[in-house]
């Protein structure tokens, strides 16, 4: 939509003067409004000439605080935004896009067929589960006489919001919006999972910009080893692990297998808090090896979790996928490798509720994988207090959560309103975990054929963030930016500044987020006033606004310049 009439002398005026500043201002931007300095919630905006791409539009996980931000405004227009690329689908790069569509985006979201068909059942069940907890809250505002909560979606809005998603194959380059297309290769962390090469238009150049999401290690179980795209000028990329180097390929069952005997022994139940996509199916692959090769005892191993249930048959109907290990054991038991022999799936609440029953000898593995939801909490509050019974953490553990909580060694934790003390034996196997360890992230990093001309380090604490930066630094000897929430990036300039060999000074930054802040508001008002046929007069004020944004445009490059 227009925002001017140049049939009118005084729009016609604000075009020139703001056709000057948006030749001066509007380059390709990158702008961080999720999983900067923090582990969850990605969300990366890309705004160019002619569109605007998100990628990843993903839940915030953690502590009160930060799942209180998910009921807030997105910071940009849903509706203005073109098109939406996804690297995988987990629910810290994936869960707001059905409250992204429910406030106006209309376009496309694109991802692999495997993520595809995983959101088909993630999604929904993400707004059960927000249904459920504001049904929980508003029991106590309403009690309390306080205003009640609307879900952030529900499970309805998620399964209409599949419609405007659009599969695509590995390395098939696709137009994703005006001036962006793009090209997913796996990333080798989950089923279907992508780093994604975006090529962005601009002044008749391409620009190679590199989403890494969320990568996996070399000889990892289940999924094929990550790849590298064969260009990139702009690398964004995860950082999860950046601090840490894991564990020899193995070594987790060596790990695993001890606990279980142990704890049976002892005349207990091991509990396996797990994410229902990917960590589930590793486990539950990993638990048939060991049944099989006879190094532990035959369980009662119950899967209570529907989403796990629902996202196994998903990896199990997707064998192309698997990598060469997988598939050759998949063989030797004439099966899909992840159905153990006597495995019970609990699908209704009354089958989650009769394990509760079972005080020995039995392998839980339920959801959430962080504890923050879902039946993992009953099977928790059922075992915690237990001395014979163990908890077995096979993934990261989110700040603020109940797994950090345990991790940490809380002595006493609270579930659902009850204080349980913990007496059961609390461990963590590293190895389960589908993230590249900082060997494999600079491994994965070092292999594109040339260098890129700035790193940006998301999807990390700050430890492994300031770590992984300071490796990257000095091995690859690439500029490195860690950027935090909302900060934005003029790509053009950051070229600029690259090449001079000096970093922007805070007054230069400040200055370019003002400029962009008034840009964005004296658009909004020229198309309002457009709209309502105003006057020469109405427009003096937004004219005078466009003669301060001309000489701030000036300061700035004057700046740039010396």
């Amino acid at each position: 939509m227009p925002f001017f009439d140049p049939g009118r002398t005084g729009l016609g005026r604000a075009r020139i003067m703001m056709a000057g500043c948006l030749e001066r201002m509007m380059r390709l931007r990158l702008v961080f409004h999720g999983a900067a300095g923090e582990v969850t919630g990605s969300c990366f905006l890309l705004e160019g000439q002619r569109g605007k791409l998100l990628v990843d539009c993903g839940l915030f996980q953690g502590d009160k605080r930060t799942k209180e931000r998910n009921y807030g405004p997105f910071p940009f227009d849903p509706a203005s935004i073109d098109g939406v690329v996804l690297t995988h689908a987990h629910i810290d790069h994936s869960g707001l896009l059905p409250k992204l569509i429910k406030h106006g985006f209309r376009g496309h979201i694109y991802a692999t067929a495997p993520t595809v068909q995983l959101c088909e059942v993630m999604l929904p069940d993400s707004g059960y589960i927000q249904e459920m907890e504001v049904e929980r809250k508003n029991r106590k505002l309403s009690r309390a006489g306080k205003p009640l909560l609307e879900p952030i979606y529900t499970a309805e809005d998620a399964r209409q919001g599949m419609s405007q998603f659009r599969p695509v194959d590995y390395k098939e380059l696709v137009q994703v919006a005006p001036g962006f297309s793009a090209r997913f290769w796996d990333a080798g962390h989950i089923l279907g999972s992508a780093a994604i090469e975006v090529r962005a238009e601009e002044d008749g150049r391409e620009i190679s910009l590199v989403f890494s999401g969320d990568l996996g290690g070399w000889n990892r179980p289940v999924v094929r080893d990550p790849e590298v795209p064969g260009r990139v000028d702009w690398l964004i990329m995860e950082s999860t692990y950046g601090d840490r180097i894991r564990e020899a390929d193995g070594d987790q069952l060596e790990q695993l297998a001890p606990i279980i005997t142990d704890t049976f022994r002892r005349g207990g139940n091991v509990v396996i808090p797990a994410f229902a996509v990917e960590r589930t199916q590793a486990l539950l692959y990993g638990l048939h090896k060991l049944v099989v090769e006879g190094r532990i005892p035959q369980p009662q191993l119950f899967l209570d979790s529907p989403l796990a249930i629902a996202a196994t048959k998903i990896f199990c109907a997707n064998p192309e996928v698997f990598d060469e290990p997988t598939t050759a054991f998949s063989q030797q038991v004439g099966a899909c490798p992840f159905y153990v022999p006597g495995m019970i799936m609990a699908q209704s609440t009354e089958e989650s509720m009769a394990i509760n029953k079972v005080k020995q000898g039995a392998i839980i593995i339920s959801a959430s994988g962080m504890c923050d939801a879902g039946r993992i909490k009953h099977h928790l509050k059922h075992n915690l207090w237990r001395c014979e019974s163990s908890v077995v953490f096979v993934g990261y553990q989110a700040q603020g959560t109940l797994g950090r909580q345990l991790l940490d060694g809380s002595p006493l934790v609270r579930i659902h309103g009850e204080e349980i003390r913990v007496r059961a034996q609390i461990h963590y196997i590293e190895g389960f975990s589908a993230h590249g360890d900082q060997l494999d992230l600079l491994r994965w990093a070092s292999s594109f054929p040339q260098r890129p001309r700035q790193i940006f380090l998301v999807h990390g604490e700050e430890k492994a963030l300031t770590t992984l930066a300071d490796l990257f630094q000095r091995e690859l000897g690439v500029p490195v930016a860690v950027p935090s929430i909302g900060a934005a990036y003029e790509l053009e300039e950051v070229a600029r500044v690259l090449a001079m060999g000096k970093p922007s000074s805070p007054e230069t930054i400040s200055l370019r987020a003002k400029l962009w802040r008034t840009y964005r508001s004296l658009a909004d008002r020229l198309e309002e006033l457009q709209r309502a046929g105003a006057s020469e007069e109405q427009l003096d004020g937004v004219i005078k606004g466009l003669e301060g944004l001309k000489e701030d445009v000036s300061q700035l490059l004057l700046g740039a310049e010396n």
